[in-house]
Parts: C-alpha cells; sequence; structure tokens
C-alpha cells in the first residue's frame, strides 16, 4: 500500500484530533505550526476536525431598548435615521407604570403606519419577562409607596442594577439575532442621578458584554450629554412635528402610570420627578423657536 502524503499543516491538525481535541478551532499564535501571528485559521476536513462556523454581527443593524417612553421613542427615532435594520426590546419588571408596555406597541404601529421611510427599516420587537427583577426589588418603581429621597442620596425610584440586567439580556439576544449595536436612552444630564445610567457605567458594559460573548458590541447612548429640552429639539430634527406628535400623544413617562391627564407635553400625573423633568424640558423648548437647535445640543455618537 502506498503512502498517503499530507502538508504539515494537515498534520499539524491529525496530530491535535489523535489528541482528543475534536472540533476545536484554535487562534494559533505565532510560532504554532508556523501559522500567521493571529490568524483565525479553519482545520482542513479530517475525520479528528470540525470547520467552524462563523457568527456575523452587523454592525448596520440595531436592537433599542424601547420602554415607551419619551427617551427611547427618541432613540428609536436616532437609530432608524442611521441603521439599515432596528429591532426593539422592552422588559416587564412588574413596574408600577406598566402601560408604558402598551403605549410602546402603539408608537411601533404608528411609525410603520405614518412614517414609511422608517416602518420599511423596523424589525421585530421583543418583550421580556424580568419579573423577578421586580420581586427582589423594593423600590417606588416597583411598590405601591411614596418617591421621596432615600438615604443613600438616590430617589427610592432606583432599581438597583435595572440597566446592567436590561442591557445584559438585551446583548443576549442581540448576539442571538446578529446585531451589532445596542441603542438605550440612558443620560447624565437631566436625570435623576441613577448611577447605572452613566457613561462611565455603560463603557464598562460595552466592554464586559463584548469580552462575554466574544463579539464587537457598540452600546449607543445619544442622549447621553442632552438636557430634556435639546431630547425634544433632536425629536423635532429627526422626524419633525409627525414625530413631536407622536411622542406628545402616545409616549408615557409618568412613574405613577397616569393617563388620564392630558398636558401640553403629554400624558402623566404632573408631580412626579419624571413628569417634572419632562414638563421643564418641553417649556424650556417652546421657549425657543421650534425647529432652532437649544443652546449646547451635543448627540453622543
Amino acid at each position: 500500500m502506498g503512502w498517503e502524503l499530507f502538508t504539515r499543516d494537515e498534520l499539524a491538525w491529525r496530530a491535535l484530533g489523535l489528541a482528543g481535541l475534536i472540533g476545536a478551532t484554535r487562534l494559533l499564535r505565532c510560532g504554532s505550526f508556523g501559522f500567521t501571528k493571529n490568524r483565525l485559521w479553519s482545520p482542513p476536513n479530517s475525520p479528528f476536525c470540525f470547520r467552524e462556523s462563523f457568527l456575523v454581527i452587523e454592525p448596520k443593524h440595531a436592537l433599542v431598548l424601547f420602554s415607551g417612553g419619551q427617551d427611547s421613542t427618541a432613540c428609536l427615532a436616532w437609530a432608524l435615521s442611521r441603521y439599515d435594520r432596528v429591532e426593539t426590546i422592552g422588559f416587564d419588571y412588574g413596574q408600577r407604570h406598566r402601560v408604558e408596555l402598551d403605549q410602546r406597541l402603539v408608537i411601533l404601529d404608528a411609525i410603520r403606519a405614518s412614517m414609511p421611510q422608517w416602518g420599511n427599516k423596523l424589525g421585530d420587537d421583543h418583550l421580556l419577562d424580568l419579573g423577578l427583577l421586580g420581586q427582589i426589588s423594593d423600590t417606588a418603581l416597583t411598590r405601591d409607596t411614596a418617591i421621596a429621597m432615600a438615604e443613600s442620596g438616590l430617589p427610592t425610584t432606583f432599581v438597583p442594577g435595572r440597566n446592567l440586567v436590561f442591557l445584559t439580556f438585551a446583548g443576549a439576544l442581540a448576539y442571538r439575532r446578529g446585531l451589532g449595536v445596542l441603542v438605550g436612552g440612558m443620560c447624565e444630564t437631566d436625570y435623576s442621578g441613577y448611577p447605572d445610567c452613566r457613561r462611565a457605567t455603560l463603557d464598562a458594559m460595552e466592554q464586559s458584554l463584548s469580552l462575554g460573548m466574544d463579539v464587537s458590541f457598540k452600546l449607543a447612548t445619544p442622549l447621553m450629554y442632552l438636557t430634556k429640552a435639546q431630547t425634544w429639539d433632536l425629536a423635532f430634527a429627526l422626524g419633525g412635528d409627525a414625530l413631536i406628535d407622536l411622542t406628545v400623544e402616545h409616549s408615557h413617562t409618568c412613574y405613577t402610570g397616569d393617563r388620564s391627564m392630558r398636558h401640553d407635553w403629554g400624558y402623566g400625573c404632573g408631580t412626579c420627578p419624571a413628569c417634572e423633568l419632562r414638563a421643564a424640558g418641553w417649556q424650556q423648548w417652546q421657549a425657543q423657536h421650534q425647529g432652532q437647535a437649544v443652546q449646547g445640543a451635543r448627540v453622543a455618537p
């Protein structure tokens, strides 16, 4: 019987297979069997090795954390204006203002019906049940208790770890669906001081998600350095009066879940911190000439 000839590379991989490292694709560095440094190399077909199937993460496809509030509606418009495909994700964690989950569907339907330039890009919506987060959270957002300042210096509406949990689940979904960008409405300008809204926290989460899933995720926060007035201005710049009207009429921000009172800026109790921020931003924006940038606007990349 004649000898079967193999290349050096084939012999190396057959040796690895015989050693029991079946189906493993290695990131071979300089000096390992003479392969190119940091080259991701798939082994040749053999009884001992399996070819790697590569996961494609698309950098022009995004997943928006969409609650149905003013900020996430502006973020959704921002994403639809720059990415080829946009999916949305929401979370039911036992929040008092669960009505926001109903409103998010109204907003998505309105965009598909009246904004075809965006509706054609709008992909699947996902709603995840995170009731366990509500069970372990004794806060004014998950219990019928008064909204006040706690001894920690944070308002009692702070749900510890909420954005960290949201982003972890969003990252897992984005990984499975090949979406390279996570978009969130976190802001450290006009906000209630939540530590998981700070850009430093989100930079750490971006790195953790990318390292933990071995893909390159981008965590975009277009409102990070905007006031609420500037957020209204951004919405106007992106979608004109149509987006402003949609945001006023259909988005929900009020922590108490009250949609019985209609204000110029939308529905809400008018007295909770979320309503006060939204109302003040609207009034400041109205004081400017609509359509002109509110001074100092800087949209995060």
